[in-house]
């Protein structure tokens, strides 16, 4: 299919790409509990990966494979426990397995620096899957699963990054952040902004959806604004060892960290949001 689609147009690309994730994740959170988790739990560990990978390219060596086993048993607890599964003090089971990060390195004779290396392990960690982790806190509030939260969240972000991209090449002038990623302007982000808020607006108005108006629109200005700069961030991340994407797994988008870079900062932001004012 990768093939097939490297044939058309960027752009056609990207619509298609789009149209089959969003169907196939929208459908996933809809059907059920297990359902959601499978599949955010393969894309928080594609995505942790991936930046794994980054971070390889620019000559660090973290733990790849134990560090998103760690990331992985993060968010298979966060599920469990938001889901009444088991009891909360599990919790407390992740830092003796985070932990084992040091005493790994301990028995890695080729390691010069481990500094280093246990520093962006942990990096990956708390940047993809701490933030993948907390969706779980959003999917079972407030006390069972609905996961009309998470649908609602992922389609103000998708609105945002519609309205980003396609005022950005229609009217795009000026530059948001010139030194980090030159294609964004002020431009864009205002057509972001405009559409998340139509969405958040839209969703609003239907009892699927619970929270109230003021809600919505609240959590979309969340969204839009920390969704930006967890895209700039990221764009910072590739733009230090000059790579554009951060794999080539989803056609006209790049790989899974550049697809959900925005969510990772605008999740802990939204749980923040959700517990404090519910």
């Amino acid at each position: 299919m990768t093939s097939v689609l490297g044939k058309l147009s960027n752009l056609v690309q990207r619509v298609i790409a789009a149209v089959l994730g969003a169907g196939v994740i929208l459908g996933g959170i809809y059907y059920g509990a297990w359902s959601y988790f499978t599949i955010f739990f393969l894309i928080s560990m594609i995505t942790q990966l991936e930046f794994y990978k980054l971070v390889g390219l620019d000559g660090m060596l973290p733990l790849k494979t134990f560090g998103t086993f760690s990331g992985s048993f993060i968010f298979l607890i966060s599920f469990l426990v938001e889901s009444s599964t088991i009891h909360e003090k599990y919790y407390f089971t992740i830092f003796p397995v985070v932990a084992c990060v040091y005493m790994i390195y301990l028995y890695r004779k080729q390691i010069k620096k481990p500094f280093r290396g246990v520093a962006f392990t942990f990096l990956g960690i708390i940047y993809v899957s701490i933030p993948f982790s907390l969706i779980n806190v959003m999917a079972f509030h407030p006390g069972q699963y609905t996961g009309q939260l998470i649908i609602g969240s992922m389609l103000i972000l998708w609105a945002s990054d519609t309205g980003a991209y396609f005022a950005g090449v229609r009217f795009g002038k000026r530059k948001l952040f010139e030194r980090v990623s030159p294609k964004k302007s002020w431009e864009g982000s205002l057509g972001g902004f405009v559409l998340a808020m139509a969405m958040a607006f839209g969703i609003s108005k239907i009892p699927f959806f619970g929270l109230e108006t003021w809600q919505w629109t609240t959590l979309a200005l969340i969204i839009v604004v920390t969704g930006t700069f967890g895209d700039l961030v990221e764009s910072l991340f590739k733009r230090s060892i000059a790579i554009k994407d951060s794999s080539r797994l989803i056609p006209g988008h790049g790989g899974f960290l550049d697809r959900f870079d925005g969510l990772l900062l605008a999740a802990p932001f939204i749980v923040a949001f959700l517990k404090l004012f519910e």
